[in-house]
């Protein structure tokens, strides 16, 4: 008896599409914009912080700027109100999305961070960007949710880390289009306009969203799905979540490895700064590089597990076996510091390595986003995604405190954290999982 009621808020739902049917990458294409339109949005703040020298962020003229304490302090309020608001809302995104589906819970959640966007050309205070900010964070929160979601519903198990994969490298192709996009129409037309432009991305998006066909074109729930629909019934869901070994599995993967992708993305640049003198202007092509390799990760990590499945390994062993080979990737981040003393007046060397470690990370994340759809039916994977997120985001917090503390004088004590984390997130996985997969039904 198939399980077709899963996630089925939405309506108009079918269960007559082919299992494989080809629309499915087009579902994919639209997470991959909808992650890039996520990471531009939240990205324009920073970009355009030079433009925010005003004087209702205390920004006083003729001083300069290391001296601009006021400032400071409400910029990285501003900042902190983002990171905590992104963090609260993966508690509750992916349990709304789990109830009212896909399509609806994605539309509501690009709605919300689109108009939170835009709300920021009319601020006029400190408390207005924190507002705006702190709406930005929890609408966006939903996306990952949705969108891991979405891929259980239109993927095989063989696909959804390839999928994810995909989608999820559009966290990177922002990296190349938002300093581009933000630079020309701000230089037209001002910072306000940036705001304006990048949530209107999303509300494009949004219309093609709601035309699309979703449930009507979606496949009917599989033999796995079937299979996983036991692991949630008999109760409550967070209390059954609780005593699910699966559900720690993933929330302490998400903590223990998320923190470094974070780590990469607001240090590398100042470290590149600090050991080898790159300024804005020449960091630029290091930055480029790096991205670019770690977009070919997330695609590459993603099609390693789904090439060893249709090779004759199961879902747990394909899994496994890339997350280890990802994990053993990074290890490389802890000869970084040795890198300035090597080469001291060359960077690319160190750049090498970190092309690497973030390729590997993308790669990692491809594959532990999927595990959920491993072992939870898709009427729970949204809430379970979403509390691994804020296991993620809580991780990076604490994360973020050691490297502000350590990293100026010991490096090499958070490049070792760095690359051991990976691997000590796994053995933590297959201790808590020690196989991974639907148990199969008569």
């Amino acid at each position: 008896m198939s399980n077709n009621s899963a996630s089925l808020s939405d309506s108009g739902f079918t269960s007559s599409a082919p299992p494989k049917s080809n629309i499915r990458w087009a579902v994919c294409g639209l997470l991959f914009f909808a992650t890039t339109i996520n990471y531009i949005d939240r990205s324009v703040f920073s970009l355009i912080e030079p433009l925010l020298h005003l004087h209702f962020m205390g920004w006083i003229p003729g001083i300069d700027a290391a001296h601009q304490a006021a400032y400071n302090i409400n910029y990285g309020r501003i900042v902190i109100w983002f990171q905590i608001a992104y963090g609260v809302g993966f508690l509750f995104a992916g349990r709304v999305i789990d109830k009212l589906g896909t399509k609806t819970g994605y539309a509501i959640a690009i709605l919300v961070w689109s108009l939170a966007a835009i709300g920021h050309a009319f601020v006029t205070s400190v408390l207005g960007f924190c507002i705006a900010r702190i709406v930005l964070g929890l609408g966006e929160s939903g996306n990952f949710p949705a969108a891991i979601k979405a891929t259980t519903e239109w993927f095989p198990s063989e696909e959804r880390a390839f999928a994810t994969g995909l989608f999820n490298s559009g966290t990177n192709a922002s990296f190349f289009v938002a300093p581009i996009l933000i630079a020309f129409i701000t230089n037209l037309y001002g910072w306000e306009a940036a705001f304006i432009v990048t949530g209107l991305m999303g509300l494009v998006w949004l219309a093609l969203w709601m035309v699309f066909p979703y449930n009507r074109l979606r496949r009917g729930a599989t033999q796995t799905q079937v299979d996983l629909a036991p692991v949630t019934k008999g109760g409550s869901l967070f209390p059954i979540l609780l005593r699910h070994r699966g559900f720690y599995a993933f929330s302490l993967g998400k903590g223990l490895t998320d923190p470094i992708w974070w780590f990469y993305l607001f240090y590398l640049p100042k470290f590149l700064n600090d050991n080898y003198g790159l300024d804005l202007n020449h960091v630029k092509y290091p930055l480029i590089v790096i991205y670019a390799f770690a977009s070919v990760g997330s695609i590459a990590g993603g099609w390693l597990s789904g090439f060893l499945m249709n090779r004759g390994y199961g879902v747990n062993a394909g899994r496994k076996i890339a997350l280890l080979i990802c994990a053993l990737c990074v290890m490389p981040i802890m000869l970084v510091p040795h890198m300035g003393v090597l080469f001291p007046t060359n960077a690319w060397p160190a750049i090498g390595i970190f092309c690497l470690a973030t390729a590997a990370h993308q790669g990692w994340s491809a594959n532990l986003f999927s595990t959920p759809t491993d072992m939870f039916p898709s009427t729970s994977i949204s809430t379970v995604v979403g509390i691994g997120g804020a296991v993620g985001a809580a991780g990076g917090a604490v994360f973020t405190w050691i490297v502000s503390h350590f990293f100026s004088l010991h490096p090499m004590f958070i490049f070792v954290l760095a690359a051991f984390a990976y691997v000590t997130a796994l053995v933590i996985f297959q201790l808590l999982v020690p196989r991974l997969g639907a148990a199969k039904t008569a």
